[in-house]
């Protein structure tokens, strides 16, 4: 798998102190980290021809490439619009089609309309307490196969038990939802 990827040259210079004071975000999405990297080699060795794929807090969204380099229908969300942007103008320079859609957590109708989804794909989502509360309550009702790619923050070992997670590669978990 190849892929070209425009990325921000620096995340650090996309805090935004206003939004960090409403929210307490962060541009985490701008980031290309490793556990992203992991899941999107992960996927590119799987068949998807046809398969029906959601990324949830996507950031740059390299699952989501992978899995339409590899033939998948592609949904990746995020809830910064900057990293939807950049993941379409992505998608287009490397001849990918996929769609992707600014969606937060707590508001996911959008993507439970869609449901049931054939694999849904995670990758470092656990690092703060709201984000494992909120993926707790959503994964059961996105349906399909759930890989996640944790890297082993604060707040994944018990989110990965109560799940009974199964390892299938190098910090990726298979869960049952």
């Amino acid at each position: 798998m190849r892929l070209d990827i425009l990325r921000p040259p620096s995340a650090d210079e996309l805090i935004d102190e206003a939004a960090f004071d409403e929210e307490e975000f962060l541009p985490y999405w701008a980031e290309l980290w490793p556990s992203g990297l992991a899941l999107a080699r992960h996927v590119a060795a799987w068949e998807l021809g046809g398969l029906r794929v959601v990324e949830l807090g996507c950031g740059l969204g390299l699952p989501s490439l992978a899995a339409a380099l590899g033939g998948a229908d592609v949904l990746a969300t995020d809830w910064a619009e900057d990293a939807i942007e950049l993941l379409q103008r992505n998608a287009e320079r490397n001849g990918l089609f996929l769609r992707a859609a600014r969606l937060r957590w707590s508001e996911p109708e959008p993507m439970l309309r869609a449901a049931p989804w054939d694999l849904v794909l995670g990758a470092d989502l656990l690092y703060e307490a709201r984000n494992a509360d909120q993926l707790a309550e959503l994964l059961p009702e996105l349906g399909g196969e759930v890989l996640l790619a944790e890297p082993g923050r604060p707040y994944a070992k018990e989110f990965l038990e109560r799940f009974r997670a199964e390892p299938v590669g190098e910090r990726i978990y298979r869960l049952a939802c």
